[in-house]
């Protein structure tokens, strides 16, 4: 969108007008009648057009051409230019949008003036158009963890290419984060970032949120595909879109193009897409819920997001930087988590990830007293708390035991959780607990628990656990 397509029926004239224009400094377009004209808009929008209203032998005149444009392009400035011109043309022109009118034969320095007001308008409503669909969230990836670390170079490989990318990872864990940092790592960055969430949009309306609407009432309502035209756009829980909806969407990964509902005429969008989904894709081609020919051509670069619980040693650093950003975003109070708070949030059950985690910040830093550090005690738990007088109450099923096995359940539950709390590190692990390596590797066994690999990091697991 950057620059002049010059529409006259007189090869003269349009040529006349891209030298003069050329010789300023400007990229032009020409067309001899409407048909070239219009796809010409279809192919790519310019910057600013300069339309002859007399077409000779045009399917379509300039007032006819100029309504199209207000309509489909409403941001591109048009320059009207005639020979027949008067005062009740001029008038019309502007009544339906015309920038401004030109008298032919036009005066070289009048036409100038003109073409740098009208492309200092369209560049003002470019970045208009910039700034009002810049996304406010962010794209910023925090972590240090072995899993988030082999999430994050994989993520880095991605970036410059055009693939189309499937994420993975459970609700909550950050999926819609590496979506936008790939974009906003990518060559498309200065383009749009449009989220479609197929698991809100409702079955009966998602072909018109996707490719738009026209009808002669409301005319041309842009869908969501076409707004992310030169950017990325991000298919958030794929595994939702309607059967139907995903025929079509295939048919527009293969064409890059598509026409709106209740539109004869094609759209070409270049687009990347990314996709997500919490669920076993491959199980749902199994049940006749998804496509097989689709989720091939989404899959094409899969990549897991780990859940929290994998990266549990990553919980103190997302906890300052959410403290960090509520504060900015919100005022809330700028505190510190404590060891005691950080430990005991490495060791709880995060079934919501990182999403759940950044709400209970949010929570301790709304219902907490003061500024100092967030202590163990302002962290809610769903689990059992100890009682006033300092007495740990037991749950029913550990109540039940003997000691003997009530005593082997909770070592065995407790290495465990704090394995994971460091990552698989089995020297952290002893320092924190009190045990030498050996004698802690000795319990290990005995109580069968083992670490493996997982999403490029350790995990503990019993070891009778697939």
């Amino acid at each position: 969108m950057s620059d002049i397509l010059i529409v006259d029926d007189e090869r003269d004239i349009r040529e006349l007008i891209s030298d003069i224009l050329e010789d300023e400094g400007y990229a032009t377009r020409l067309a001899g009648n409407s048909d070239e004209c219009l796809a010409h808009l279809n192919t790519e929008p310019p910057a600013l057009m300069v339309l002859d209203i007399w077409l000779k032998d045009s399917r379509m005149d300039g007032i006819d051409i100029l309504k199209h444009v207000k309509r489909d392009n409403p941001d591109v400035p048009v320059v009207i230019i005639s020979g027949h011109g008067n005062i009740e043309i001029a008038v019309a022109a502007i009544k339906q949008g015309a920038y401004d009118f030109i008298e032919k034969p036009f005066n070289i320095d009048q036409l100038m003036v003109v073409v740098r007001r009208a492309m200092e308008t369209s560049r003002l409503r470019h970045e208009n158009s910039q700034l009002r669909r810049k996304d406010p969230q962010s794209a910023e990836m925090v972590g240090n963890s072995a899993a988030f670390r082999t999430m994050l170079g994989q993520l880095d490989k991605v970036t410059k290419s055009n693939g189309r990318v499937m994420l993975n990872g459970p609700s909550g864990a950050g999926k819609e984060v590496a979506a936008r940092y790939i974009h906003a790592q990518s060559n498309r960055a200065s383009g749009p970032f449009v989220c479609v969430s197929c698991a809100t949009i409702e079955a009966d309306r998602m072909e018109e949120v996707l490719f738009g609407r026209e009808s002669a009432e409301r005319g041309v309502e842009p869908g969501l595909l076409e707004q992310a035209h030169g950017g990325v756009i991000y298919f958030d829980e794929v595994a939702d879109m309607p059967i139907g909806t995903q025929s079509k969407i295939l048919r527009v990964l293969v064409d890059q193009q598509f026409a709106r509902v209740g539109g004869a005429d094609k759209v070409r969008v270049d687009l990347r897409v990314v996709s997500s989904t919490s669920r076993d894709l491959e199980a749902e081609i199994a049940a006749g819920t998804f496509r097989q020919e689709l989720f091939h051509r989404l899959n094409v670069v899969p990549i897991d997001v780990p859940s929290l619980s994998e990266r549990r040693e990553d919980i103190p650093v997302l906890a300052d930087y959410f403290i960090e950003g509520l504060h900015k975003s919100q005022g809330l109070p700028q505190r510190k988590l404590s060891d005691e708070a950080a430990a005991l949030m490495q060791t709880m059950v995060w079934p919501g990830n990182v999403r759940q985690l950044r709400n209970v910040i949010e929570r301790i830093l709304i219902l907490g007293d003061g500024t100092g550090e967030i202590t163990a005690k302002e962290v809610p738990t769903e689990e059992e708390k100890p009682s006033e007088d300092g007495r740990v109450v037991l749950s029913g099923a550990l109540a039940t035991l003997p000691l003997r096995e009530a005593r082997e359940a909770f070592e065995r539950e407790y290495l465990l959780t704090q394995i994971n709390r460091f990552g698989g590190n089995i020297s952290k692990t002893a320092q924190f607990v009190g045990m030498e390596r050996s004698a802690l590797h000795r319990k290990l066994k005995s109580l069968g628990v083992v670490t493996s690999t997982k999403s490029g990091g350790r995990v503990a697991r019993l070891e009778a656990e697939e």
